[in-house]
């Protein structure tokens, strides 16, 4: 796994590591090494978009930005490397998450930003695992493994229910 491209997950704030864990662990689980900083759109842009213009020289495969309220990070890294970028909108503000939801997704034509669900670090990292998995087979065959689980869970479940049905 030596070859195997790590994946950066920047947060706009120390705070957003609680949700952020989720992914940093995800990651850590299908064998991917993981590089974490704080850099903000706003308050640190000349550190955000060197970062960025960087990734992909620094051995970096994908980048996972995190933030809340306006949260522009995904798009500026987006508009500073041609890597995949990955935007988790974090609820952090009166508004549960929709203005940083907005903020990540709506971006111009050109500056593309995948996008998951508002605090959906895990997702976040499955599919950055998932990009990387077009190139490496190990990666790819985890992910193989984990729906395999989620299959076997489900049907686990089902026929629990069912025998739970049958005796109402």
């Amino acid at each position: 796994m030596e070859n195997c491209k790590k994946v950066a997950v920047v947060m706009g704030s120390d705070s957003d590591l609680a949700v952020v864990k989720g992914a940093i662990t995800t990651l850590k689980s299908f064998g991917i090494q993981v590089e974490v900083h704080v850099m903000s759109a706003h308050r640190t842009p000349e550190e955000a978009c060197s970062f960025a213009s960087n990734a992909k020289s620094s051995g970096f495969g994908v980048i996972i930005a995190a933030a809340g309220k306006a949260a522009h990070l995904a798009g500026v890294l987006a508009a500073h490397t041609t890597l995949p970028v990955i935007g988790i909108p974090i609820k952090s503000s009166t508004l549960d998450g929709l203005d940083a939801l907005l903020a990540t997704v709506q971006m111009p034509k050109g500056i593309p930003v995948g996008t998951v669900a508002i605090d959906g670090a895990d997702n976040a990292a499955i599919l950055a695992a998932q990009i990387l998995g077009v190139y490496e087979k190990n990666i790819s065959d985890k992910l193989l493994d984990m729906k395999t689980s989620m299959k076997e869970e489900v049907l686990q479940k089902d026929k629990k229910l069912q025998a739970e049905i049958e005796n109402i």
